[in-house]
């Protein structure tokens, strides 16, 4: 083992889960809101679904990803046909990171907007707010501490996230070779001097990323 070893996966493993934690905020905190307030039949299905990657493994998921958007899955046919390619590449690794950290910020969403007093936003509805406004003005305020805990949770599962990433992107060295990969593989390879460099680096991301939400929302945990 070289004094420092190459960094790609770094820089991989922290675009590719910033930018599934932007995925994971927007639907996550969107599907939350709405099934807030949604008490229709199919709602015990619906959150099943939408928590069901939660429970099983990863590999599970990445396998199912894969039927979906090899070339001749349901999905890969069509974006095939417009030059877009999931599979073995780092745009699968955002999927994967995404599928795998949706539920976690799904469900701190769902509890912390259970939390808010709906009065206050009929409230704000009689005085001629709308629905846009309710929730950006008044809904996402009061659950910003929650949402905020989700994010962290989303951001450090999407950081850590291994078999589904592998089973859809590969380990493909500086394109799709994240952290948990360059863990897996230098123990493989019987340098564990680079493992424990990568695993002392994450340590340090997800220790940033707690320590951070703690000064910002010291009340959110």
């Amino acid at each position: 083992m070289t004094l420092l070893p190459n960094l790609s996966p770094l820089w991989i493993s922290l675009k590719v889960s910033v930018i599934a934690t932007v995925i994971t905020f927007g639907l996550g905190v969107g599907a939350a809101y709405k099934m807030s307030y949604y008490r229709g039949r199919w709602r015990s299905l619906i959150n099943c679904l939408l928590l069901i990657p939660l429970v099983l493994p990863p590999t599970v998921v990445g396998f199912i990803l894969l039927l979906l958007f090899a070339k001749n899955g349901a999905i890969g046919q069509i974006i095939s046909r417009l030059s877009i390619q999931i599979v073995f590449t780092w745009y699968g690794a955002v999927l994967a990171a995404a599928v795998i950290a949706f539920p976690l910020m799904y469900r701190a969403s769902l509890g912390a907007f259970a939390q808010i007093d709906h009065l206050l936003l009929d409230a704000a509805r009689v005085e001629g707010a709308s629905e846009v406004e309710v929730f950006g003005f008044v809904a996402l305020p009061l659950a910003l501490p929650g949402i905020l805990s989700g994010t962290v949770l989303a951001f450090t599962r999407a950081l850590g996230e291994f078999g589904a990433t592998l089973m859809l992107a590969g380990n493909i060295p500086d394109q799709t070779q994240t952290m948990p990969m360059a863990i897996y593989f230098a123990v493989e390879a019987g340098d564990l001097g680079e493992g424990g460099f990568w695993v002392f680096v994450i340590i340090c991301i997800a220790v940033i990323a707690v320590f951070t939400l703690d000064y910002v929302h010291p009340n959110s945990n």
